[in-house]
């Protein structure tokens, strides 16, 4: 799928997967830096040495005075994520024209030069630019949602356990939000009673089931 137009103030499923579907992410530190990218690039600040912010994400410590700086700048809005070993989901909105695109481009430079860095290799981390499809009804962010909060259930470990899987946003959606207002999933929830009912939705369908509906949307994708 060729990515759509990111026209600014819509909202788009986006993701990528690593080159020849080999794993990104080898242990918690690749996915504390991957979370602390996601958040400190929403907005623009000067983030030298990087190092200095993934403990900050790590203790939720968005209080610091670098977080403000971000959130000031912001020019994306991130509603949903969910990573895996060799592939990412996000739902992402653009405050200003040409947002994501930015967002995308810096955020899968900067994670490519940590992991070359890390693992003493070099060249391309994934497998083509960042594909998008366009969010156009309730329905479909519906659909959407749920099936990248169901993902982790695809792995043996995870299987009926998704919500206590780690990094997803699924905990941010039934609970209370661990990153502040560097994720929003009010954009979902305002569609919900409360925050159980988005909960029991999702504990009575199966991703399966999602893929299809996806499916008749014609939007669905291969990771």
């Amino acid at each position: 799928m060729s990515r759509a137009k990111l026209a600014g103030g819509e909202y788009y499923h986006v993701f990528n997967r690593g080159v020849e579907k080999r794993n990104i992410f080898l242990d918690d530190k690749d996915r504390w830096r991957f979370l602390s990218l996601l958040f400190a690039l929403q907005g623009d600040a000067v983030l030298n040495p990087f190092g200095r912010i993934v403990p900050l994400v790590e203790h939720r410590m968005f209080n610091n005075l670098i977080f403000g700086q971000i959130e000031k700048s912001r020019y994306i809005e991130l509603v949903g994520f969910c990573l895996m070993a060799n592939h990412f989901h996000l739902i992402v909105g653009s405050e200003k024209e040409g947002g994501i695109s930015k967002y995308m481009q810096r955020l899968l430079n900067a994670y490519t030069k940590y992991f070359n860095t890390r693992y003493n290799r070099s060249g391309h981390l994934f497998g083509s630019k960042f594909q998008s499809a366009h969010i156009d009804t309730d329905k479909y962010l519906h659909y959407l949602t749920a099936y990248i909060h169901l993902n982790p259930g695809e792995l043996k470990r995870w299987k009926k356990k998704e919500l206590q899987y780690p990094w997803s946003s699924y905990q941010d959606y039934v609970y209370e939000s661990r990153w502040a207002n560097f994720l929003n999933p009010s954009l979902i929830l305002d569609q919900f009673e409360t925050r159980s009912e988005y909960r029991d939705l999702l504990e009575k369908t199966s991703i399966r089931k999602l893929e299809e509906r996806l499916n008749v949307e014609h939007r669905m994708f291969n990771i």
